[in-house]
């Protein structure tokens, strides 16, 4: 009898501290999402990751695959050649990236790509700047003792994000609910003692 009765006791003074942690999961969530968009937001500086402009498009004696992620600013290019009759590429391969806008205002630029440190496959990367969000000519010219070959596509540059603004900008909202929940936990709190 005596512990059932104290079981009691300890079972309603537990109850508030039960009440106070179930309160806490508004807030709990609203910390997690907004850890999430930070860490989002921070791994992807850049508008997005890159996309295809063309997988497997024949360019002479190869089949080549581009991805960009084509922010103003510096671009990225991300090309994969392949032998189109098999067996491997030499390592004489050169591959360049030459832009110009679609309108005509500057001079086609070309730019070295060069080769990336992945294992299972040739891949090379080239960073090209581009000065203004429009359309853009890209072709991409492969060279080797295989032979030579071109593709090209058009991509529009996309714009530059607002730097460290962004993250303080997708925050904003997390942030005021976070204190709009404290705020009114606080005065929860404040109001009903200790929760009896």
């Amino acid at each position: 009898m005596w512990m059932k009765r104290n079981r009691r006791v300890l079972d309603r003074e537990e109850r508030p501290r039960r009440r106070n942690i179930v309160s806490c999961r508004p807030g709990l969530i609203v910390l997690a999402f907004g850890l999430v968009f930070i860490l989002r937001a921070h791994a992807s500086a850049h508008e997005g990751p890159p996309y295809p402009l063309f997988v497997d498009k024949n360019a002479g004696p190869y089949i080549v695959s581009v991805w960009a992620d084509p922010d103003v600013g510096t671009g990225t290019f991300f090309i994969a050649p392949e032998p189109a009759q098999g067996g491997a590429l030499g390592d004489d391969l050169e591959v360049r990236v030459c832009i110009r806008p679609v309108s005509g205002r500057l001079a086609e630029g070309c730019y070295e790509a060069e080769r990336d440190g992945v294992r299972d496959r040739a891949q090379y990367k080239i960073g090209v700047p581009f000065d203004r969000q429009e359309v853009w000519h890209a072709r991409v010219i492969l060279r080797s003792s295989l032979g030579a070959g071109e593709a090209a596509v058009d991509v529009e540059a996309t714009p530059p994000g607002l730097g460290r603004f962004d993250i303080a900008l997708y925050l904003f909202p997390f942030v005021a609910v976070g204190f709009l929940w404290l705020r009114a936990a606080i005065k929860r709190r404040s109001l009903g003692g200790d929760g009896r």
